[in-house]
């Protein structure tokens, strides 16, 4: 629970803006709603109990049996979406004594809702507006409407049909005699139809295509010597050579075998200093062999089947290995053409074999007859039955209920805006707290485990540190626990940077409690404000350096045992006063003048300035302070990687804000306490 709400008081910022920006939203939603009466009408589709059945002779026969209703067809639907169709709805729109509030016709339609009920025929209709008898003239006014829109349909359609089909039946009556004419002809004039030209034209196309197929297996046998030539040379079937190219052409193999000579040169040039025993040869070897292992993981994957590859493909082969497969692409083109003009060849063969001519010309003229004459039977009964069913397509409708606008307003309310925000504010909050703590998340005791480097202490939180506390406080014996692993570790010019990730994780008050610590055992301690920007230490002291100094400055004492060195560079020239060695002269002078037994300086964090990478390599150690619920992981990770790019030592961790029992621990067994 203090995590999560750790993380929350961490990004309270957006979390603050997301809510601020949907209560405005919902306080504007819930100032546009207004009372809303609806009223209510019901029609109704007769169901016509008659059918029609006449019979017209040749013509065929007319049957009506009324509206038919299906899945697929439901006369209550066209019906419908008549009546809310925008030309029935702009009529009333026009009208409309509110046609202001809604500028556009989307907008006054959505006042309306028409909706056949199930398993009847009835259509509810219903209308919105901001009166109870605005919404009763609205309803009124679509009945009114939607009949006024069906007789204008019927009469259109009644004009269309006729207009059509008079057309269409003297084009049918033309078409007619013209086949008739021509069948007639037809059988009169001759008893057989000469198909010499026809059937010439398809000896031809034969011939050619027997040509044509007879070089495709040329050239495919061409093809097929060059894939055996390419084969031998390669010694690799076209299936071999695809998986060996695209062996070659994998990246990450590329990568690995890059990496395994890299790794082969540096194991050559360390067993030339070392022993075969040294652990750097041995990480090599260790290295070299997983790298062997990444390769032949490739090599496997590529081998699927039993299927052998090259895993030495060179630009040579890898040319030979592209003719190869083009070869083999091209071979089975070749056959497939081959293969689809054998299919033509059998297909014209066939129809040479069965063709009767004269046969087939009757059969067309025969079927052109026939279809001439079906299209004006069709005709003429359609014209007879357009005269006997004038409701056909757009039927009776009547009002079954008058409209009437109800007692009381309509609407959702306030009500769910209010539950939706709050809905909206808690799920939105946590998915933003997810989303941003998914991109930079808390450090977790977990995250030390992941590392190598070991805790010397963990140190309890406490709100602020005196320089003479009192050895009865559990704080004060965690900083001389923590000084007493400190003077337990050979530091080589007696110097021990301490810094952090990033600002807040209390590596200036870790430097104090440390140089306390180490004052109660009886040593000398030197702290250096290295922070040459906010000079947090010496603030702290309660002392401020000059900015004149540049960079020169002489120790100062705060209390015996205890020296502090404050130093102010021009801001500009902070790296070059750290990177061209004064900073270390400073320290070599003060060291030399005080003869201190420790030198504790306070560095700004790692990943804020460009000096601090910079100045471990004039201390023996570091000393990184993590604070977990507070400190950011991805910072702290970059701090490691850095540290370790300068070839830092890390002597261990002071982890910050964490609560110590009497009894020693670890966070696993390989991080080790180094004090009791």
């Amino acid at each position: 629970m203090n995590r999560f709400v750790a993380i929350a008081l961490r990004h309270w910022k957006p979390v603050l803006g997301l809510n601020i920006v949907l209560f405005a939203i919902a306080l504007y939603s819930a100032s546009k709603v207004t009372e809303v009466w609806a009223a209510r009408a019901k029609l109704i589709l007769p169901q016509s109990s008659s059918a029609l059945n006449a019979n017209l002779g040749t013509l065929g026969d007319i049957k009506n049996t009324g509206i038919a209703f299906s899945q697929q067809v439901n006369p209550l639907k066209n019906l419908s979406s008549i009546m809310t169709s925008n030309d029935a709805i702009s009529q009333i729109w026009e009208s409309d004594p509110e046609k202001a509030l809604y500028p556009r016709l989307s907008e006054y339609k959505s006042l309306f809702d028409v909706s056949p009920e199930g398993e009847s025929t009835v259509i509810s209709l219903s209308a919105e507006g901001s009166t109870p008898e605005l919404a009763r003239q609205r309803t009124a006014a679509l009945i009114e409407t939607f009949q006024q829109r069906l007789n204008e349909l019927r009469q259109d359609d009644a004009v269309q049909r006729s207009q059509f089909t008079q057309k269409e039946l003297q084009q049918a009556v033309e078409n007619l005699r013209q086949a008739q004419a021509a069948l007639a002809s037809f059988k009169a004039s001759s008893n057989l139809v000469s198909a010499e030209d026809q059937t010439r034209e398809m000896v031809v196309a034969i011939n050619t295509l027997t040509t044509e197929q007879a070089q495709l297996v040329a050239q495919a046998q061409a093809s097929k010597a060059q894939v055996e030539t390419l084969s031998a040379r390669l010694e690799l079937n076209p299936e071999q050579a695809i998986r060996s190219l695209n062996l070659g052409e994998n990246q990450d193999y590329q990568f690995f075998r890059r990496e395994l000579s890299k790794t082969e040169a540096l194991l050559t040039q360390t067993q030339a200093k070392f022993t075969d025993e040294h652990p750097q040869v041995q990480a090599l070897l260790e290295q070299r062999e997983e790298l062997q292992g990444q390769i032949e993981g490739y090599i496997a994957l590529a081998q699927a089947d039993e299927a052998e590859v090259n895993a030495t493909i060179g630009q040579e082969s890898a040319a030979l290995i592209e003719q190869l497969i083009l070869a083999e692409s091209q071979t089975q083109a070749y056959y497939s053409q081959s293969k689809q003009i054998q299919i033509q060849i059998d297909q014209l063969n066939d129809t040479l074999k069965t063709l009767p001519a004269a046969q087939a010309q009757l059969v067309e003229l025969q079927q052109q007859y026939d279809i001439a004459e079906g299209v004006y039977n069709g005709l003429v009964a359609q014209v007879q039955e357009t005269k006997l069913n004038a409701f056909s397509s757009y039927p009776s409708v009547q009002v079954f209920e008058e409209p009437r606008a109800d007692s009381e307003p309509s609407g959702p309310g306030r009500l769910p805006i209010a539950l939706g925000t709050i809905l909206a504010s808690a799920f939105g909050s946590v998915a933003l707290i997810l989303f941003l703590e998914n991109r930079d998340p808390l450090l977790s005791p977990k995250d030390l485990q992941a590392i190598s480097i070991p805790v010397l202490r963990s140190i309890p939180p406490f709100k602020h540190l005196v320089l003479d506390i009192d050895p009865s406080f559990g704080t004060a014996i965690e900083f001389q626990r923590l000084a007493s692993a400190v003077s337990m570790k050979p530091l080589k010019n007696r110097r021990l940077m301490i810094t952090s990730a990033t600002a807040g994780e209390g590596k200036t008050t870790i430097t104090l409690g440390l140089a306390s610590g180490l004052i109660t055992l009886g040593f000398r301690v030197l702290v250096v404000d290295g922070d040459f920007r906010k000079a947090h230490l010496s603030q702290q002291l309660g002392y401020t350096p000059s900015p004149a100094l540049e960079g020169q400055s002489m120790p100062v004492q705060v209390r015996a045992g205890l020296d502090l060195l404050s130093i102010r560079p021009h801001e500009d020239k902070i790296a070059e006063f750290v990177a061209r060695g004064d900073f270390e002269q400073a320290l070599n002078v003060a060291q030399a003048a005080g003869d201190y037994d420790y030198v504790l300086i306070d560095s700004a964090p790692v990943s804020v300035t460009s000096e601090t990478v910079l100045m471990a390599s004039v201390t023996s150690a570091i000393l990184l302070i993590v604070w977990p619920g507070k400190s950011n992981r991805n910072p702290f990770r970059d701090t490691i990687e850095q540290l370790v790019s300068h070839k830092a030592n890390i002597l261990g961790l002071v982890v910050n804000g964490i609560e110590t029992q009497t009894k020693s621990y670890s966070y696993e067994s390989r991080v080790v306490e180094t004090s009791s």
